[in-house]
C-alpha cells in the first residue's frame, strides 16, 4: 500500500462514459444510467483499501442525506494480483454496506484512465450537465494517524451542498489520499 494523493483532473471536465458490470446486479451500467437530478458523484473506491473501509461509513451517511446526486462505485485495481478486489467480493462488500448505488468493475482499467484516477477513495462531482465541479476528498480524516480528526464528510458535502444550492465552488480544493490503485502490469 503506497499512499498516494488523487490527480486532480481539471475542473469543468466533462464525465467520461462508461459501461461497465455492476456487481449487485450482474448488469451494464453506463454513467447515464447513475445520473441523479443534480449531480453525480462518481468514486473509486476498492474492497481492502484501509483508506476506503475508513470512510465508508460516512459514504453511506452522505448517499443518505443527497438523494437529488447520484451515486457510482468504480474499482478499477488488478484483480489478478489483488483477488480480494474481484467482482464477487465487491458483491459481498456492496451486500455489507447495504449499497444502493451501482459498484462497478472497470477490468480493463481504461475507465480509471480517462478520469486520471490515482487512489482510492478518489471522488469526482459531476454538476447536472456532467461538468466537474469537485475532486478530492471526503474530508481531513485518515485511519490511524497519531492526530485522528474525525470522520465528518465536510470538504465532500461542502461541494455537495454548493451545488444543490446553485452556489459556486470553491477552486480550493484538496486531493484525496489514499492506496494507489493497482495497476495491471
Amino acid at each position: 500500500m503506497a499512499l498516494t494523493p488523487s490527480n486532480m483532473l481539471n475542473l469543468g471536465t466533462v464525465a467520461p462514459d462508461f459501461s461497465l458490470i455492476d456487481t449487485r446486479t450482474a448488469k451494464i451500467t453506463s454513467l447515464s444510467d447513475c445520473k441523479g437530478a443534480m449531480g453525480t458523484l462518481v468514486m473509486f473506491i476498492c474492497n481492502h483499501c484501509p483508506y476506503v473501509i475508513h470512510v465508508m461509513p460516512e459514504i453511506m451517511k452522505v448517499r443518505q442525506d443527497y438523494p437529488q446526486v447520484g451515486f457510482v462505485a468504480i474499482s478499477s485495481n488488478d484483480v489478478v494480483s489483488y483477488p480480494q478486489d474481484g467482482p464477487d467480493k465487491m458483491r459481498e462488500f456492496a451486500k455489507e454496506w447495504n449499497m444502493d448505488f451501482p459498484y462497478l468493475f472497470d477490468e480493463t482499467q481504461q475507465v480509471a484512465k480517462a478520469y486520471d484516477a490515482a487512489c482510492t477513495p478518489d471522488f469526482y462531482l459531476f454538476n447536472a450537465e456532467d461538468k466537474l465541479v469537485y475532486r478530492g476528498r471526503l474530508d481531513e480524516s485518515r485511519p490511524r494517524t497519531e492526530d485522528p480528526k474525525p470522520l465528518t464528510g465536510k470538504d465532500l458535502r461542502g461541494a455537495i451542498n454548493a451545488l444543490l444550492a446553485g452556489e459556486p465552488l470553491s477552486e480550493i480544493q484538496f486531493p484525496s489520499m489514499g492506496c494507489n490503485i493497482k495497476w495491471k502490469v
